[in-house]
């Protein structure tokens, strides 16, 4: 290998640890702002959700409100709606069962907003494991290129060979080093994860049983009308 191609590995293997952890540290601020901006979404959302005083209020809010549990209320509130055009009861989207087909849409809105809070995790699961073997193939690099030196030089005293090992020595720390964050990272948004996926199943559950009170079924034309009455009572 080329001489001065062999003596950038340990330095690039040390820059490519040290981008590691800055895509770690930066995954941290992006997703810690991402759950704290959802919790507080969500808890606006639940807020003016439960106040409302019927199912085409919750939808109106449904609609109007940011955040996964309003768009988890929404997809359901789609399941629910009930065109009242006859020509429209023929459709195939309406010969499946409302109730089923509200557990569908509920259960495929809970993985989108899952795969949503994800984003990330495999890359901080990437670098947590492969952080720490990156270091020490440059340890391992490292002390080859010293031991070569030694005996080029036919040196073997300790200040020969203690400094050339000693800094090949600090791949294997800086890995180790990248490696523990990520994990911890990780770890920490995995709890994050787990909470808010709870969260978002009982969401669903509750709803669920708000539809089934209501035949699982709300008029889009009832929203219609009360959403332009509303509109006339603001103006």
């Amino acid at each position: 290998m080329n001489p001065s191609l062999s003596s950038m590995i340990v330095p690039g293997v040390l820059w490519g640890l040290v981008l590691f952890s800055v895509v770690s540290w930066a995954i941290l601020l992006v997703k810690s702002a991402q759950y704290l901006r959802q919790k507080a979404q969500n808890k606006q959302f639940s807020k003016a959700f439960w106040g409302a005083p019927d199912l085409l209020t919750a939808a109106e809010h449904a609609s109007q409100y940011p955040g996964s549990l309003a768009r988890i209320a929404s997809s359901g509130f789609e399941a629910l709606l009930v065109e009242d055009s006859p020509r429209t009861t023929q459709q195939l989207a309406h010969t499946i069962n409302r109730s089923d087909r509200l557990e569908r849409n509920l259960r495929q809105q809970i993985q989108k907003e899952r795969r949503s809070l994800e984003n990330g995790q495999a890359i901080l699961a990437s670098i947590g494991s492969t952080a720490p073997f990156i270091g020490l193939f440059g340890t391992v690099w490292g002390i080859m290129e010293a031991l070569q030196s030694i005996g080029e030089t036919g040196s073997a005293s300790l200040e020969a060979v203690a400094g050339p090992i000693g800094h090949a020595l600090i791949a294997t720390g800086v890995g180790i080093a990248v490696a523990v964050p990520a994990v911890l990272i990780y770890n920490f948004f995995l709890r994050r994860l787990k909470l808010a996926s709870a969260d978002m199943d009982d969401f669903a559950h509750d709803f669920d049983a708000l539809a089934s009170r209501s035949a699982f079924s709300i008029s889009r034309q009832a929203i219609a009308s009360k959403t332009t009455a509303a509109v006339r009572e603001a103006s």
